[in-house]
């Protein structure tokens, strides 16, 4: 592709003609052989090896610098150089000709070196004798782990053919040099190694509860054992054999997305299948293999000298392409190993913890929830909706753990303390055995809930709470059959669409809703219009960057912009409630005249059913979530329209204090426990009870016990939570005296304080109320 030959075109091409090594394949093998065969200690390995590199090629001068602790480079071996240098020279990166390389991961050839400005004179080495030098970097993971440098008395710049030789070999020491543990990834960062230690990490919480299994990765790691072919003829032959499956894989996709000729993420699809054919990158990777290396190690190789070239540009939309040429060397790594792109398309453990960089929602529901235990994420947050379906499905997860993909092997023990966002690895002993007493005490505290269900969610002083789930792709009837649920507060209808690459059909639409329906056996269930966008992203609707995606074109926004698309909903939901009661909700209304438009809408789509002689809902109720602040200023007029309103605390509070609840810088600096927040709630219940109209809350707060407690005293009496929460929340609202709880918190919310938490808390426990 043009982006990738413009910028790789400064890479020496190879030049048989000039080349002066007859046979670098018997080099590559000499070197594989030093490293893992040769005789003695790693450092008589290692002067072996430079000895023979020199001898090859007829060079006076072969040395090799190692990274060490500090951003250092130590000269560990040297054919040629003063031997009373080796071990005491040392560099920092960026410093002299060899710092260079290691700080830019890219090679030097010069005749003159002395004369280049970076050059820095080393006495003790002795190389001021020599007049020609060429380094190539030793990469691995993206990282500069050693230089590798010829040098020679006589003034020339090298061949070009050896200078890819050089990288090649390069590729073979880097691999062989980390593998036998001479230099340690972690080491030059001056940490321990984590794999022989255990580790205990910090993260955000995006889901509570504990997990103990072993780890499961979703993206297998990819080990590379096999690094010199012995027939490069049939090395090609495996190359291009796997890179015809990568792009068959890459065409079905395409097909299997159903999109329309120029759509703009088909324009996507077709960049990414004009990668897997870019002849610069498959033109790289064959001259790699006609050097000596496996096909695996040449894509690698590749694979780092595009990182480390192109790295150095600053261009986002460079880097974009960085990735997207990542990710294509990776699975093309997996067609030639023969593996699975996920570990959901293979055998997995009854129990296991799932480890991934980032999740999205469609490759969460691959996994069986049953075996699925916990997750950890190097990125996430918590208002994500891979961690809402987390939520919803009562798995732990933890997020914002960036080094967990260099600390961790698959099958490692893993403990996932998703409430205090905690992560051990390979725990100690005691760790593990107070997780165990942890997951235990848990068990019984739920087998206690059970016990209590029959009884009613009622306060001590009276107050009938309203108890209801959150729910979505996943409806347990024995969730909805409990006595103490009333219903669905919320079903999250853009589930199936995040799970699909294709816009959901009416019918799989209206199988789902009434699936829920039956479900509930009478009980209410509320479907919320599609909310995507935003976090949320579905191929099908092209949203495109915005610098601000949660205030920018999603939910009722995009609705009303495609009609069709909501119509198309709105025709299901009514299909799947003839014959019984159908209550719909809008969420992200920012005025009246946006819940007026949708609700004409629904009002069509009624009229439809009616025309075509569809039997209709027995009753219809529409309402909205409250989330957008601009309708604390319009409440009159939007209490006068709806039949009810769900207060939306996840987008309201984060909008109210402009605070981005997913950046985790900000994410925590703001308590949903504030007074504003009380007053905020305080006056919404208020006018909703003046208008007699049914208010109920569904966002992350009605799922904690303590902040439950302080809805119910700002005048809440409906609450809707994940199946998980009922019994903790019920358990407190059953031991606390709501009009009690009401006057104090008129107290404390008459000074203007960062947060009432504290407060509340001694409130709790002063009056014996579970809050756990």
């Amino acid at each position: 592709m043009a982006i990738y030959e413009k910028h790789m075109a400064s890479i020496i091409p190879i030049d048989p003609a000039s080349s002066s090594l007859q046979s670098p394949i018997a080099l590559l093998r000499e070197v594989r052989d030093v490293m893992t065969t040769g005789p003695g200690t790693a450092q008589a390995r290692l002067d072996l090896l430079v000895q023979t590199i020199a001898t090859t090629l007829s060079a006076d001068v072969c040395s090799i610098y190692l990274a060490r602790p500090g951003d250092i480079l130590e000269l560990y071996a040297s054919h040629g150089l003063k031997a009373s240098a080796v071990h005491v020279t040392r560099l920092r990166v960026g410093e002299g000709l060899v710092g260079e390389v290691a700080a830019t991961g890219l090679d030097l050839n010069l005749t003159e070196p002395q004369e280049h400005p970076k050059y820095v004179y080393r006495p003790e080495t002795g190389e001021e004798l020599y007049h020609s030098f060429i380094a190539v970097p030793l990469l691995h993971s993206h990282k500069t782990v050693g230089v590798l440098v010829v040098q020679s008395k006589a003034s020339r710049v090298y061949a070009n053919d050896l200078a890819e030789v050089l990288h090649a070999v390069a590729m073979v020491v880097s691999e062989l040099v980390i593998g036998s543990r001479i230099v340690d990834l972690f080491d030059i960062t001056g940490g321990e190694h984590p794999m022989l230690q255990s580790q205990q990490l910090s993260g955000q919480t995006l889901s509570g509860g504990i997990a103990k299994a072993p780890v499961v990765l979703h993206r297998p790691k990819i080990d590379i054992t096999d690094l010199v072919s012995e027939s490069p003829e049939e090395e090609e032959i495996r190359f291009h054999e796997a890179l015809l499956s990568l792009q068959r894989s890459v065409d079905t996709l395409i097909t299997e997305a159903g999109l329309e000729e120029g759509s703009a993420h088909r324009e996507i699809l077709e960049s990414y299948r004009l990668f897997s054919q870019d002849r610069g990158w498959i033109d790289r990777i064959i001259e790699a293999i006609h050097t000596g290396l496996t096909a695996e190690a040449a894509v690698r190789k590749v694979q780092e000298e595009m990182h480390a070239r192109l790295s150095q540009i600053t261009s986002a939309y460079i880097q974009e392409r960085v990735h997207d040429l990542e990710d294509l060397s990776e699975r093309l790594l997996y067609h030639l190993q023969g593996m699975e792109p996920t570990a959901a398309l293979g055998v997995l453990p009854e129990s296991f913890i799932l480890v991934a960089n980032s999740l999205g929602p469609a490759e969460l529901l691959e996994y069986d929830a049953k075996g699925l235990s916990g997750v950890i994420l190097a990125e996430g947050t918590h208002t994500s909706h891979v961690a809402i379906i987390a939520r919803m499905m009562d798995i732990p997860m933890v997020g914002r753990v960036e080094p967990i993909l260099s600390v961790v092997s698959p099958g490692d023990l893993a403990i996932v303390q998703g409430d205090q966002g905690l992560i051990y690895i390979r725990p100690p002993e005691d760790v593990e055995a107070a997780a165990d007493a942890e997951i235990a005490a848990r068990a019984r505290q739920v087998a206690v809930y059970a016990a209590s269900r029959a009884l009613p969610p009622e306060t001590k002083d009276g107050e009938r709470i309203s108890l209801n789930l959150n729910l979505g792709l996943f409806v347990h009837a024995e969730h909805l059959a409990a006595a103490d649920v009333d219903g669905v507060g919320l079903f999250r209808t853009e589930l199936p669409y995040l799970a699909s690459r294709e816009l959901p059909s009416v019918s799989d639409q209206q199988r789902i809703y009434r699936d829920a329906i039956e479900k509930a056996r009478g009980k209410r269930v509320v479907f919320r219009s599609f909310d995507i966008g935003g976090d949320k992203q579905v191929p099908y609707i092209q949203v495109g960057q915005e610098e601000n995606p949660a205030l920018g074109w999603r939910a009722t926004r995009i609705a009303l912009d495609r009609p069709v698309i909501l119509r198309q909903q709105l025709r299901a939901m009514v299909r799947a409630a003839a014959g019984e009661k159908l209550s719909v909700m809008f969420p992200f209304i920012a005025e009246i005249a946006e819940f007026d438009a949708m609700k004409a809408l629904l009002l069509k789509e009624l009229g439809k059913a009616r025309d075509e002689g569809i039997t209709p809902p027995t009753e219809v109720r529409v309402g909205t979530m409250l989330e957008i602040p601009s309708l604390l200023f319009q409440l009159p007029e939007l209490m006068s329209r709806v039949d009810f309103i769900s207060i939306g605390s996840n987008d309201l509070f984060q909008f109210l204090f402009a605070c981005d609840r997913g950046s985790p810088r900000v994410g925590g600096r703001y308590d949903v426990l504030n007074p504003i927040v009380m007053r905020t709630v305080k006056t919404i219940a208020d006018a909703a009870r003046d208008y007699k109209v049914d208010l109920g809350f569904c966002g992350d707060m009605a799922t904690r016990p303590l902040e439950a407690m302080a809805l119910l005293a700002c005048g809440i009496r409906s609450l809707s939570m994940p199946p998980s929460a009922i019994g903790p929340v019920k358990a407190m609202l059953r031991t606390l005296n709501v009009r009690d709880l009401a006057t104090y918190l008129d107290y404390v919310c008459t000074e203007p304080v960062h947060s009432i938490r504290l407060p509340l808390e001694r409130f709790a426990k002063d009056h014996g109320v579970e809050v756990g």
